[in-house]
């Protein structure tokens, strides 16, 4: 057994974004752990974590003084690790390289094929897996979770059972893990991962959240412990806290915690950000806890998680225990919300097996005739090694196609990694409820609503037309997506918008980035409805579009026996290019109505709708108090930095009397 120093490495990858990064968190519970729990903690000396990307050759020259480097990997940032590790191997054959985190397989046999440079994978919670290997390091066959290959065959040690009382655990932040990081680097600006409790009482197929930790029992950390690593954060100015809890809110006492964390805000500053996955049927609790938080401007925006509205697909997900109708389901949750005031964004995942066209565009329609006028967030579908959905009897049940694609980052710099390792994803893209041709559809019918609605280039038209006539969201925004408005000589802007979705989406399908390249604009990657929003302000095209949407929506309601609402019709698209924000702007904007047009829209996506009048209305525009002199500064403030919020409309003053609301 070896007598002197032992010398560990940590690495747990992290993106940056606007110059902050996150406190590599997960590293640092194991090495909490281990120093509270070693025969010998002396004898052993931790560098100081590798917690951000950096080029390879970098990373490796921190780490050859290591015996023992472990890696925690996910998504973002397995390959990376993988060629930090590869170098580091290839440089220094006796060090031991571990690898764990939830992209580590369960069944890792292939993982370790392709790898070889690995010497040991971890599997389950780390704690005490890690904690083992140290101790043991030479001694495998005794240490519990873990894989490792012995005479040419892959062995396979017995998981650990899960740890019951999660207060064994000590606090990296209330230890003084972090601190030598956080000395090394005095000028960081830092985010924090906390959990207050570990598991997930739900089994989404599409999700290892459960996997990760090997427990459907949710297990909760002391009140006292909390408290303290809220202080914490407040003490070292931690500007944003992600809650890596899977469902905050489904315990009572989270109403305290949100509480206290407000309590925080309002004497420190700090955090001025906490962002929360809520649990999926407390209703109440759930409001509770996020009125709180919104209250002391902790939160700016509330995500509620639908990933599909389609019982069958919630069955085939196994998300079927996840209430959406009645006292305690995610409808009265959105509605309550937004009678409060609250900003909303709802989650919906393309491609989930069981899903086909009809019923994921009927559940986009409900959602926004529920209220939800202010983000629903698309996302691809990404297969994880360790969900269910991993499982390829599972993909091979319900036809699902994959394409692998580079990740990358939402408003990300273009040239941020290119001199590093692509980070991939399998997205899927196609089902067999769902072929290739629908895929496309419903992947263009997505950036249409977000374009047309969310980015609220037409919000204020499609609210009152639906308002006025019943007729769904879904028909409206197919009226773009689908191409009903005629020919391309008739409507060539909205034939150009439309072609494009079409042609990114079946771009996507074909192995391409998710985001649209845009050097032109800030040097970033942009989603792609963003992305059309700017092309159409900046090409000069944008009074043509309102042009041609109006006489499309004309059309649409004259057929239909309707064409006494083409007057309020007009007035409202009118309304909505009036209001949308746009740089180089001088003066307010005066607009006359012969309706109580602005009240009646308002008023409706509150949720406390009012009957539309006759009546002559004047509303002040304003558009002074917000001002860019650059399509730069539009692009960044106006599309970008507004995007979550939904803050696309200038502020407006009808009849002299402020309506309270962000826009």
């Amino acid at each position: 057994m070896r007598t002197t120093e032992l010398v560990v490495g940590l690495v747990q990858i992290n993106n940056g974004y606007t110059g902050q990064y996150y406190l590599p968190y997960s590293v640092a519970m194991l090495e909490a752990y281990a120093r509270k729990n070693l025969s010998r903690p002396d004898r052993y000396r931790f560098l100081v974590p590798i917690y951000r990307r950096e080029p390879v050759a970098d990373a490796v020259a921190k780490l050859l003084g290591a015996d023992i480097v472990g890696f925690s990997i996910y998504v973002w940032n397995e390959q990376l690790s993988l060629a930090i590790a590869r170098e580091l191997k290839r440089q220094k054959p006796e060090v031991l390289v571990v690898f764990g985190g939830p992209q580590v397989p369960d069944n890792p046999e292939r993982f370790m094929e392709e790898n070889p440079f690995i010497d040991i994978a971890c599997h389950g919670e780390g704690e005490r897996v890690f904690c083992a290997l140290l101790e043991r390091w030479e001694d495998k066959e005794h240490i519990p979770a873990i894989s490792y290959r012995y005479n040419g065959q892959l062995v396979r040690n017995p998981r650990l059972p899960r740890v019951e009382n999660l207060n064994e655990f000590p606090s990296p932040y209330l230890d003084g893990v972090l601190d030598p990081l956080m000395r090394e680097n005095p000028n960081g600006k830092w985010n924090a991962i906390w959990e207050t409790n570990r598991g997930c009482p739900f089994s989404c197929t599409f999700c290892d959240w459960g996997s990760a930790v090997n427990a459907t029992k949710v297990r909760k950390w002391e009140e006292e412990r909390l408290f303290r690593e809220i202080d914490w954060f407040a003490e070292h100015k931690v500007d944003f806290i992600f809650g890596a809890d899977a469902n905050f809110g489904i315990f009572e006492r989270d109403i305290g915690i949100a509480e206290r964390l407000a309590d925080s805000r309002r004497r420190t500053g700090f955090p001025r950000a906490f962002s929360v996955s809520s649990t999926k049927n407390a209703t109440e609790r759930s409001f509770a806890a996020q009125k709180i938080l919104s209250d002391a401007g902790l939160n700016t925006g509330v995500t509620v998680s639908m990933q599909s509205m389609d019982v069958g697909t919630l069955v085939a997900i196994k998300r079927d225990n996840i209430q959406l109708e009645g006292p305690k389901g995610f409808k009265e949750l959105q509605r309550k919300f937004t009678l409060a005031g609250i900003q909303t964004s709802t989650d919906l995942v393309l491609g989930l097996p069981g899903e086909t066209y009809e019923s994921f565009v009927r559940g986009v329609s409900d959602l926004i005739a529920n209220g939800q006028h202010n983000r629903i967030l698309f996302f691809n579908l990404t297969v994880l090694p360790n969900a269910e959905m991993g499982d390829p009897e599972y993909q091979k049940k319900y036809g699902m196609e994959t394409v692998e694609t580079r990740i990358i980052t939402i408003h990300g710099n273009l040239h941020d990694k290119e001199d590093e390792v692509a980070e991939l994803q399998q997205l899927v893209v196609a089902t067999s409820t769902m072929p290739r041709e629908d895929w496309v559809r419903v992947r263009a019918l997505s950036w249409m609503t977000a374009f047309l609605h969310f980015d609220k280039v037409l919000q204020i038209p499609l609210v009152v037309i639906h308002e006025m006539t019943g007729i769904d969201y879904r028909t409206l925004i197919e009226l773009f997506s689908e191409g009903c408005f005629g020919s391309e000589e008739e409507f060539p802007t909205l034939s150009k918008i439309r072609k494009f979705f079409i042609k990114k989406a079946e771009e996507i399908q074909g192995g391409a980035e998710e985001f649209c390249r845009a050097p032109q604009w800030l040097d970033l990657w942009w989603p792609t409805d963003e992305y059309m929003l700017i092309e159409l302000a900046t090409s000069g095209n944008r009074l043509a579009f309102y042009e041609e949407a109006e006489r499309a929506l004309s059309v649409f309601l004259m057929e239909r026996g309707m064409g006494s609402c083409c007057g309020v019709l007009r007035e409202a698209v009118y309304l909505n290019e009036r209001m949308f924000k746009m740089p180089f702007q001088n003066e307010n904007r005066r607009v006359e109505l012969s309706h109580n047009l602005w009240e009646f829209y308002y008023t409706a996506i509150c949720g406390k709708p009012i009957p539309l009048e006759e009546r002559e209305t004047v509303v002040t525009v304003d558009c002074t108090t917000e001002r860019w002199d650059s399509w730069d500064g539009w692009c960044r403030f106006a599309v970008w930095y507004a995007s979550h919020p939904g803050a696309f409309f200038f502020g407006i003053t009808p009849d002299k009397k402020q309506i309270a609301g962000h826009w």
